[in-house]
């Protein structure tokens, strides 16, 4: 019997347009703004690198696999900090937003991880969180103010 590998995946709809909701995703000072002061960097195109980078250290590395604007993202996800989820290898998140009227739907898959994976615990927590805020700023003006202990980050108010 194949081993089971999880994914992820999270749709929402944001009253936003596509090319709006693109650079909420790829501008390091927009997604500073909803992705707890977490940089996004890369020139976005297909095998170049990208790299998280929160309050100068850089969580996730990985590097692009599709880069159609404003359509479709797909890069690879390696986190650098915890040891035990360094070890479990690099990830794929794609991000796929359609034009609905005056709403865009967009629906984030997370995928590749191995039976057990501490990373999709986290990613599972931390997705939500982080989209719910891009939503909020997006519509509103104004990110949500998520505590971390909502996403399971210990030891941080």
């Amino acid at each position: 019997m194949p081993e089971s590998r999880p994914e992820f995946i999270y749709v929402t709809y944001i009253e936003t347009t596509p090319e709006k909701l693109w650079e909420a995703l790829t501008s390091s000072a927009f997604t500073r703004r909803y992705w707890f002061d977490t940089e996004v960097r890369s020139n976005w195109t297909v095998g170049s690198p990208v790299a998280l980078v929160m309050s100068g250290q850089t969580t996730d590395t990985g590097e692009i696999l599709e880069a159609d604007r404003p359509r479709r993202l797909a890069y690879t996800f390696k986190h650098e900090l915890d040891e035990e989820m360094r070890q479990e290898g690099a990830t794929t998140v794609t991000f796929t937003i359609e034009a609905y009227g005056k709403l865009v739907k967009l629906t984030v898959t997370h995928e590749g991880f191995g039976a057990g994976s501490k990373l999709f615990n986290g990613i599972s927590k931390g997705w939500p969180a982080i989209l719910s805020s891009l939503k909020s700023l997006l519509e509103t003006g104004k990110a949500l103010a998520i505590p971390p202990a909502a996403m399971g980050i210990e030891g941080v108010a």
